[in-house]
C-alpha cells in the first residue's frame, strides 16, 4: 500500500504524463479563481500599473471608487485617476518608484487626493507593493476612500472648537448678567426715586432698555453654549410651528411668500416651546435676508427615523425616531467655506451692523441642548435647507398652568439668607429684599452661611443663593442648611447653570430665578414659592 508521500514522489516521477498534468492544470486554475476572488471581494481598490504608467489590473472596488468600468481602467494611463494639480510630476515619481521599487504607505497623516469619472476630488491612503513577473516590474496600489473618516475627523474638530467657544461664551455671558442684574437692579430704584417729570427719568429709562437689550444678547450666547435655563415640557410640534404662522408673516413682509406643510401624525417632542420659536424666527429671518429681492419659504414637519448609517455621518447623533423642523429657502444660498462656519457665535456675511451673528449660533445651541440634532444643505444660487431634529417621545403634550400677575408682598416679616460671592449682587438683591419686606441675612459664600445659621437663633424661611461659586456651590449650601432647617425653601439664582442642573433640577421643581432679574420679577417669583410652601431644593 503506498502512503500519501509515495503518491507525492509519484506524481513528481511522472509528472509528464497526461493524467498528472491535467491535475496540476485544474490546481493551478483553481489557485486563479481564488486570487480573483480574493480580489474581487478586497474592501480596498486594487490597481496595477507597469513601468509606462499604463492599468494591467483593476478589481471591483476600483470600478465603485473611480465610477469607471474595468475595460476603461485597463490599458488608461493611471494620471487619469490623479488631480490635474498632481499630474505633472507623476512620471518622475513613477520612474523613480521603479528603479527601486518597495513595498511602502502613501497618504498617512498627509493630505493625499485622487480623481473620479465626474472630476471630483476625494481623500485617499495608499499602499503601494510590487511584483515582478517575467523580467517585468508592476506596481500595484492599494487604494482607500477616507472620504466618511475625514468628514468625521472635520464634525470632531468642529465640535471641539464649538465646544471650547460655547464654554467661553457661557463663562462671558455669566459674568455679563451679574453686571446686568446690577445696572438694571439700581436703574429700578432709581426711577422708583425720579417723578413722573423729572427730566434725568428719561435718561434711566434708556439705561434700562439698554440693559434689556444686552440681556436678549447674553440670553443668545447661552442658548449657543447649552447653558440657557431652560423649562422643557412635551409639545405638539404642529401646535407650535402653526402658532408662530401670523408672526412670521408680519416679520417677513409682502415679497416673501410663506408655505407650510404640516404632515399629519407628527409625533410630540420635549423641549421649552420659546426656544423652539426662537429658532424658527431666527432661520426665518436669516432666510429674508438671503432673498432681497423676494422668493419663499417653506417649512415642513415630518415623523422620521435616523438609522445607523445617518449617525456615522454625523457625530454624536444616536439611531431612533424623531421629528424633523425643515425650513427650506430660495435664496443665493451658501459656499462651502461659508457653511462650514455658519453656527460659529459673531461669524456674519453681512454687512458691519446689520446681523449680531448670533442667530444660527442660537439655533445650533437650542438643538443641541434638546438632543436633537441641526443639519444644513446650500449651494450657491440653489437656496438652502435647515433640518432640526428632536427626539419624539409618546407622552401626551404637557398642560401650561398660568400665572396670573400677583402684587407685590408687604410687610411679610420672614428671614431670608442670601448667599452670592459677587458683592455688588449681593448688595443689590439685599436692598431689593428688605424693600419686599423681609429681613435679609447676607454671606458672601457657603461656609459664612453656614456660620450664620449656626449663630441665628430665629427662623429662617427662605434661602436665596448663587449657584455657581468657590468652594461651595448653591446646591451644596442648600443640602447642608436643609440638614439642620428642613422647613427651609430655596430659591436659586444663576446667570446660567450647567446641562445636570439645567434638565435635572428644574424637571424636579427646583425655584430658580435667572439673572438679570428685576426686584419685580424676583417679587413674584417669591410670591409663587411662598403659595407652593415646602423645600425648595431637589
Amino acid at each position: 500500500m503506498s502512503t500519501p508521500r509515495d503518491e507525492v514522489v509519484s506524481a513528481n516521477d511522472h509528472a509528464g504524463t497526461p493524467g498528472v498534468r491535467k491535475g496540476m492544470e485544474t490546481r493551478f486554475q483553481k489557485s486563479e479563481q481564488m486570487v480573483t476572488a480574493l480580489l474581487e471581494s478586497a474592501g480596498q481598490a486594487i490597481i496595477s500599473i507597469d513601468s509606462t504608467g499604463r492599468i494591467v489590473l483593476a478589481n471591483r472596488r476600483a470600478e465603485e471608487i473611480f465610477n469607471y468600468t474595468r475595460e476603461e481602467l485597463v490599458g488608461a494611463r493611471i494620471e487619469m485617476l490623479l488631480p490635474e494639480s498632481k499630474r505633472g510630476g507623476h512620471a518622475q515619481q513613477r520612474e523613480e518608484y521603479f528603479s527601486r521599487p518597495r513595498v511602502r504607505p502613501m497618504g498617512i497623516g498627509m493630505d493625499l487626493m485622487a480623481r473620479r469619472r465626474d472630476g471630483a476630488d476625494f481623500p485617499v491612503e495608499v499602499s503601494l507593493s510590487y511584483v515582478e513577473i517575467e523580467g517585468s516590474v508592476f506596481a500595484i496600489a492599494f487604494v482607500s476612500d477616507i472620504s466618511q473618516r475625514k468628514q468625521l475627523e472635520e464634525q470632531l474638530v468642529h465640535a471641539q472648537k464649538m465646544e471650547a467657544v460655547g464654554r467661553l461664551a457661557g463663562g462671558v455671558a455669566h459674568d455679563f448678567n451679574n453686571m446686568l442684574t446690577v445696572i438694571s437692579g439700581y436703574t429700578r430704584m432709581i426711577l422708583d426715586e425720579l417723578s413722573t417729570l423729572d427730566p434725568l427719568r428719561e435718561y434711566a429709562e434708556e439705561i434700562g432698555r439698554a440693559a434689556d437689550r444686552a440681556g436678549a444678547i447674553t440670553n443668545q450666547l447661552l442658548a449657543f453654549s447649552r447653558r440657557q435655563v431652560i423649562q422643557p415640557r412635551i409639545i405638539s410640534v404642529n401646535t407650535v410651528v402653526g402658532q408662530t404662522e401670523k408672526m412670521l408673516r408680519r416679520l417677513l413682509g409682502e415679497d416673501i411668500q410663506l408655505a407650510l406643510n404640516l404632515r399629519t401624525g407628527v409625533g410630540n417632542i420635549k423641549v421649552d416651546p420659546n426656544q423652539i420659536e426662537q429658532a424658527i424666527v431666527n432661520l426665518a429671518v436669516n432666510a429674508r435676508d438671503a432673498m432681497p429681492s423676494g422668493g419663499l419659504i417653506s417649512i415642513e414637519t415630518e415623523n422620521v427615523h435616523l438609522d445607523e448609517e445617518y449617525t456615522k455621518h454625523h457625530l454624536g447623533v444616536k439611531p431612533g425616531d424623531f421629528v424633523m423642523i425643515a425650513m427650506t429657502d430660495t435664496g443665493h444660498g451658501m459656499a462651502p467655506e461659508t457653511r462650514q462656519r455658519i453656527f460659529e457665535p459673531f461669524f456674519t456675511t453681512k454687512e458691519r451692523g446689520k446681523g449680531t451673528g448670533l442667530g444660527l449660533a442660537t439655533v445650533y445651541g437650542m438643538v443641541k441642548q434638546s438632543g436633537g440634532d441641526i443639519w444644513v444643505y446650500s449651494e450657491p444660487g440653489k437656496g438652502t435647507t435647515f433640518k432640526l431634529y428632536f427626539p419624539r417621545v409618546t407622552e401626551s403634550e404637557t398642560e401650561v398652568r398660568s400665572w396670573q400677575e400677583e402684587p407685590a408682598p408687604t410687610r411679610v416679616r420672614e428671614t431670608v439668607l442670601v448667599v452670592e460671592d459677587e458683592k455688588p449682587v449681593r448688595d443689590l438683591t439685599v436692598r431689593m429684599l428688605r424693600q419686599l419686606g423681609y429681613t435679609v441675612l447676607s454671606a458672601s459664600s457657603g461656609a459664612e452661611a453656614m456660620e450664620i445659621s449656626n449663630s441665628y437663633a430665629g427662623r429662617i424661611s427662605l434661602l436665596v443663593t448663587d449657584v455657581v461659586m468657590p468652594q461651595m456651590s448653591g446646591r451644596q449650601v442648600a443640602d447642608a442648611l436643609l440638614a439642620k432647617r428642613p422647613d427651609l425653601r430655596v430659591l436659586y439664582l444663576s446667570g446660567y447653570t450647567e446641562d445636570t442642573v439645567i434638565h435635572h433640577g428644574i424637571q424636579s421643581g427646583v425655584d430658580f430665578l435667572p439673572k438679570p432679574f428685576s426686584r419685580e420679577t424676583l417679587s413674584q417669583k417669591l410670591s409663587e414659592i411662598g403659595k407652593a410652601g415646602g423645600a425648595g431644593a431637589c
